[in-house]
């Protein structure tokens, strides 16, 4: 930018003679066009976002599903593997017993984890802001006597 623009633009800019309360007023104005801008802006990004985490979940959503018809795919193909070794009722009773088997050990994991977390109250927390009540307790009776 060439020097002499930039001084034709600030002095275009100029407010001599005007007053105090003119630009003050003024700076509210901008101040508060600026702050609604701003929170124009903010709404639009964040429609934008919402849009494509509402894409990105109904994706993945569609994937577990997906997924999830594999799992069964492979759980037949086990049996019929097993089928060629045993009758085919005894192969799918095996591994349904797997399978259930399976799904004992990660419910107990699970329970363990949920227990460990529960209920979900800042128990540390609350404990320090007790003892910070206290000593405040302890300190205003101690400035009384």
């Amino acid at each position: 930018m060439e020097r002499g623009s930039f001084e034709n633009r600030n002095s275009s800019n100029s407010h001599e003679g005007e007053s105090i309360a003119d630009l003050t007023r003024k700076l509210s104005e901008q101040s508060t066009l600026l702050a609604r801008q701003e929170v124009a802006l903010a709404k639009a990004e964040m429609t934008e976002k919402g849009k494509r985490l509402g894409i990105g979940a109904g994706a993945l959503g569609a994937a577990g599903v997906v997924a999830l018809y594999m799992v069964g795919a492979l759980v037949a193909t086990l049996i019929l593997a097993l089928a060629t070794f045993m009758e085919a009722w005894l192969a799918a009773l095996i591994v349904t017993i797997v399978l259930g088997a399976v799904a004992a050990v990660l419910a107990l994991i699970g329970k363990k984890q949920v227990d460990a977390g529960s209920p979900p109250v800042p128990e540390r927390a609350i404990d320090s802001t007790k003892q910070d009540v206290e000593e405040l307790k302890s300190s205003a009776k101690e400035g009384r006597s």
